[in-house]
């Protein structure tokens, strides 16, 4: 489950607004007034297909590009007024790996903290700090053109929290990491906002949005097509429904009988009702079956997952959204 703000019962102060975000490269018109707010200490995931806009996103926050239009605060301060400001406040990893393979891992950390304008004791105790929090100790006097993809991407992070940012771009940080890899890197988000940090995540991987965000966006065409937190875009999808499946076929067919809009696979001696999956509408289903009498042996909940919200939101065609390419199934 994604490290939320939202449990504290107190609305965050904002770490990233954004109004209007406009920006266009020749004719092409890469983001087309994108609105955000992104609360402190959590983390935002925003999705979309290739060419999106998503970098662009992140270059703009990060003060990497500027904006056509709109505005946009970062760590309370003016992108366009205050960019100095904003580059102290932040840290960006981008897809591709800023490590130096010539020299070490502990070199690498060294090397970012005099860009930083640490002291060379301060410098030697957070590279010493920051090694052994992301496990590169044994690794730290080795070149890092020897790291795995996976040690590389610790090196990154731990380059990047060398300043001690609180907000951080993260920008498909998990690109051709093994499942492994990418776990532990789950890890070592959750640690980073669990101390207080913002992360500003873009990812390809849906069921990384699922697992760490608290709150994902949807970039199509250059604008925000839904955003929310993972079960409420799960919402925006049909597709969901509740399967009983019994082993009594006159039991099936009482059943079947008994309930409107349900399909039937008589088959498999299963009926298959529309719901959204929510609490209410489960226990309004099974307060039916106990008054009629009717005792399912298997009940199920499926619900469409965020591969059918990106499908959906990102088609061609998002007048009328699809049904889901797949679901979830949770017995209950």
């Amino acid at each position: 489950m994604p490290t939320s703000s939202r449990t504290s019962g107190q609305e965050s102060p904002t770490a990233v607004s954004a109004v209007g975000l406009r920006k266009s490269y020749g004719d092409k018109l890469v983001l087309d007034g994108i609105d955000l707010r992104i609360p402190a200490g959590s983390v935002f995931a925003l999705l979309g297909p290739n060419g999106a806009g998503k970098t662009t996103a992140v270059k703009i926050l990060s003060t990497l590009i500027t904006t056509d239009g709109g505005q946009a605060r970062v760590g309370g301060h003016d992108l366009a007024t205050d960019p100095q400001s904003v580059r102290a406040a932040i840290g960006v990893t981008g897809q591709f790996s800023a490590v130096d393979g010539l020299i070490t891992g502990e070199e690498n950390m060294l090397l970012m903290a005099d860009l930083h304008h640490l002291s060379r004791a301060e410098g030697r105790r957070v590279t010493a700090e920051l090694l052994e929090r992301f496990d590169l100790v044994e690794a730290a006097k080795k070149p890092a053109s020897t790291y795995s993809g996976g040690m590389k991407r610790r090196l990154d992070i731990a380059m990047t929290l060398v300043g001690s940012p609180r907000i951080i771009f993260l920008d498909e940080p998990t690109t051709g990491l093994d499942p492994r890899s990418r776990h532990n890197m789950w890890g070592i988000i959750r640690g980073l906002v669990a101390g207080g940090v913002t992360v500003f995540l873009t990812t390809q991987y849906l069921e990384e949005a699922d697992e760490l965000a608290d709150r994902i966006a949807v970039l199509n065409d250059g604008r925000i097509a839904a955003e929310g937190t993972a079960d409420e875009l799960k919402r925006l999808i049909p597709g969901g429904h509740v399967r009983l499946r019994f082993t009594d076929p006159s039991v099936y067919r009482t059943a079947a009988a008994a309930l409107t809009e349900v399909t039937r696979d008589d088959e498999a001696l299963s009926l298959q009702i529309p719901s959204d999956g929510s609490q209410r509408e489960l226990r309004s289903i099974l307060d039916w079956l106990d008054s009629a009498g009717i005792e399912a042996d298997e009940l199920t909940v499926h619900t469409p997952d965020l591969d059918d919200v990106f499908f959906a939101l990102t088609s061609t065609t998002t007048a009328t959204l699809p049904g889901p390419t797949q679901s979830k199934e949770n017995a209950r």
